[in-house]
């Protein structure tokens, strides 16, 4: 072999490493696309109402709202941080905004705000919270988890006293129209959390902000290095994923028809398995929105199928449980650590 030879074959290794680590990073994308299908199948098997029109948009509805949340969640963990108040804030918000606009009777403020405002107080009051946790984190320097799940118990318990443990009912309708109104039989929170995951998606592979978000939860030093504002972007992060949980929660109210004091507890849990099992790393750094988003559908198709096959519904938190575990096993067996 000549000399010119042998020095190629290393520069060539070299270059077929990041080539096949792109492959790989794309296959995990569409990882769970066979696990949904069998489970399409069991469900067909299990109940013959599973493949109806009704039962599928159904289960699409019912995943809207923890979609958002999901979305909300993957961001900040690709930028090698954590959120834990999102669920606190699908609470909070939306009640915030509805006892703004109900009278003092059906357990508001008194204050009888134009609906319009009230809407606009749920997304700024969720895009508060982000600003708030942002703050913290990024100027601050505090630890992301534990200032998050304080703010989570500080919010939990707003709800709490603001609603008094009771529930809201006497609410507009337009606090509902996103999960009520339908276009082209799909109601409006799917097609909003189909938007959403595709802007972000394209955002992520193909615009410069979507590069410096996995740059700064790859290595936060070299990306600030490298001239990318991290403090900003990080901050403006925990923003948009308050806004979008905020979004998330009135979701959950139109689905439900009210607001309860445990609105959203508990949710995290779920969150969080549905971004690592759509290959989120929590190192930051990695993930996709397709990922994530086959994460949300595989968990509500499981929830429907448990649902469809009478299986009590404390289940279902061990079976996340399980699906997690699952999943880490999955990522270690692809070369992927999860810490």
């Amino acid at each position: 072999m000549k000399a010119h030879d042998i020095a190629a074959a290393p520069a060539a290794q070299r270059n077929a490493a990041p080539a096949r680590r792109l492959r790989l990073e794309r296959l995990r994308e569409f990882a769970l696309v066979p696990a949904l299908l069998v489970l399409v199948g069991i469900g067909a098997l299990v109940s013959p109402s599973f493949l109806t029109q009704a039962n599928l948009v159904s289960v699409l509805g019912a995943s809207a709202a923890l979609a958002l949340v999901v979305l909300a969640e993957s961001l900040i963990i690709i930028t090698g941080k954590f959120d834990l108040s999102v669920e606190s804030t699908v609470g909070i918000a939306p009640a915030l905004g509805a006892m703004l606009v109900i009278p003092a009777a059906s357990a508001g403020f008194g204050t009888e705000w134009p609906v319009a405002a009230g809407l606009l107080v749920v997304i700024a009051v969720g895009a508060l919270t982000g600003l708030i946790n942002g703050f913290l984190v990024v100027r601050l320097r505090l630890n992301a988890f534990i200032v998050t799940l304080a703010m989570l118990i500080v919010l939990r318990g707003m709800l709490v006293g603001a609603t008094k443990g009771g529930t809201l009912f006497d609410m507009p309708q337009p606090f509902f129209a996103l999960a009520t109104t339908t276009l082209l039989g799909v109601p409006l929170s799917v097609w909003l959390a189909g938007a959403a995951f595709g802007i972000a998606g394209v955002m992520l592979r193909y615009h410069r902000l979507g590069r410096a978000l996995y740059a700064i939860g790859g290595n936060a030093p070299a990306a600030r290095a490298a001239g990318i504002n991290v403090e900003r972007i990080t901050w403006g992060v925990f923003i948009l994923a308050g806004a979008l949980a905020a979004l998330g929660g009135l979701i959950v109210t139109g689905y439900v028809g009210a607001i309860n004091a445990n609105q959203g507890n508990g949710m995290i849990f779920t969150v969080f398995a549905a971004a690592v099992i759509g290959g989120v790393s929590l190192d930051g750094g990695k993930g996709s929105m397709t990922g994530a988003l086959c994460g949300v559908l595989l968990l509500g198709v499981v929830q429907n199928l448990l649902t469809l096959a009478q299986v009590p519904s404390f289940w279902i938190q061990a079976i996340y449980g399980a699906i997690i575990l699952g999943a880490l096993m999955l990522a270690r067996l692809t070369g992927e650590k999860q810490q």
